[in-house]
């Protein structure tokens, strides 16, 4: 397992070329993968993963997170510009992500799936269940930006620091 950070994915193909001929598999791996537009690190990355100037050998995957479903910061400056073919560009930016192939979209549970999150996260960390415990839970997402299992994680992980 190779963890790469994206300033150094631009030398990526060097990496690819030093693998190629090793008989183990690899996974590099890069996390929180996001791009500014016009990124060389972005253009670096898709010229692997097209099979450019690098080829990706049969020995290595490409595993890649990221928090973000298009993997490319994209402002309304940007789309002002003097592109004549605007919907290529469009299509170039937002296709990267498409090329890994797996989307796992986490959507915000139910009032309901959340509680029973941090229920299961009570037990876990020993907590007594109450009923002021799933209001004080509820109050917490609410103030975290919603109810995740993230927020049911970390207001449990509070509980326990109070306890």
């Amino acid at each position: 397992l190779l963890d790469l950070k994206k300033k150094q994915l631009s030398q990526l193909p060097l990496v690819l070329d030093i693998l190629k001929d090793n008989p183990l598999k690899f996974i590099v791996f890069i996390d929180d993968l996001t791009f500014m537009y016009q990124d060389e690190n972005f253009t670096a990355l898709k010229s692997v993963l097209e099979g450019g100037v690098a080829v990706l050998p049969k020995n290595v995957l490409i595993y890649a997170t990221s928090n973000r479903r298009h993997l490319v910061k994209e402002t309304h400056e940007d789309r002002l510009g003097t592109d004549l073919h605007e919907n290529d560009t469009r299509e170039e930016i937002t296709g990267l992500g498409n090329r890994f192939h797996l989307t796992i979209t986490f959507t915000r549970p139910s009032k309901e799936l959340y509680l029973d999150i941090v229920k299961s996260y009570a037990l876990l960390y020993q907590i007594p269940l109450s009923e002021e415990l799933f209001n004080k839970g509820e109050a917490y997402a609410l103030r975290s930006g919603g109810r995740s299992g993230r927020a049911a994680k970390q207001f449990i992980q509070l509980e326990k620091a109070l306890l």
